[in-house]
């Protein structure tokens, strides 16, 4: 059966995995002040990173319209998978969810079968999912039992990660003023996780490479086994950072595979300069 596995933007691709036609991303828009982006091909991180630190205001993301997500169905795949944020971080999914029943108020639901997934993670974590998707289409299971698995593999993934800067928290109001300035004049590094879907405070350590080997001592520990799991790494605009984790993960446990990728706009937005998130 042929199919395509659809992400909002947050679904952070390596570039080998852009050029593949299985894939396709719906972006979403990013604002700060009177600027918008959208968070296609044209995003340019580094000029994004300095619009951000210039402003005073926290940057937006507006999710894509059902529409986008309608027009992306409008194809000749059989089986559509679709992965978004957390639908506690953004409206993103229930927007692929009302386009998922649009669709198929004029269609049917004859020839072509679509699932919506809220990864309850982003960015890496989103990667985890879509490409355990391939490696099920690939085998040709049928789509029953892929959305079955699926929904349990998110249950079970964990995400974490680490932010260089708490600036945007502070900016959203999600830190104090007052919490900022300790955090920073003593450099602590708060290191942080998902439960179901809702960001949520593991630990924190004084100084980034104390918290990335915090992280990946929780992360490790977490786990259980994991020679069979994908290991996967999203790091803003900062590869060295990201391979002192992949080499701290590794030299405690044994992954199936091991993959580094880059922030595109939404986790940009989530992570800030230097942010590493992981997924497992």
């Amino acid at each position: 059966m042929s199919y395509k596995i659809i992400g909002d933007s947050c679904l952070d691709l390596t570039a080998d995995l852009k050029k593949d036609p299985h894939f396709q991303i719906i972006p979403l828009t990013l604002q700060v002040e009177h600027t918008q982006v959208i968070d296609d091909e044209t995003f340019d991180q580094k000029k994004f990173l300095e619009l951000v630190r210039s402003s005073s205001e926290c940057p937006q993301t507006a999710c894509p319209s059902p529409e986008r997500f309608k027009e992306a169905f409008e194809c000749d795949a059989e089986q559509i998978f679709v992965i978004t944020l957390s639908e506690h971080l953004s409206g993103t999914y229930n927007s692929a969810v009302l386009a998922k029943k649009l669709y198929e108020e004029e269609h049917g639901q004859e020839g072509k079968s679509i699932a919506v997934f809220s990864s309850d993670s982003a960015s890496s974590g989103e990667l985890n999912i879509a490409l355990y998707i391939q490696s099920l289409c690939q085998a040709s299971l049928p789509f029953e039992e892929i959305e079955e698995k699926t929904r349990s593999f998110i249950k079970n993934m964990r995400t974490y990660f680490v932010l260089e800067s708490l600036d945007t928290l502070r900016k959203n109001g999600r830190l104090t003023g007052l919490q900022a300035f300790f955090a920073t004049a003593l450099n602590i590094k708060p290191v942080m996780g998902a439960d179901s879907g809702v960001i949520i405070k593991l630990d924190q350590a004084r100084g980034i490479n104390k918290a990335l080997t915090r992280m990946a001592d929780i992360a490790i520990r977490e786990a259980g086994e994991t020679k069979d799991k994908v290991l996967i790494i999203a790091h803003c605009n900062n590869p060295e950072r990201a391979e002192v984790v992949k080499n701290e993960m590794c030299r405690q446990a044994s992954f199936k595979d091991v993959i580094i990728t880059e922030t595109a706009g939404v986790a940009t937005v989530y992570a800030s300069d230097g942010g590493i998130i992981v997924a497992l």
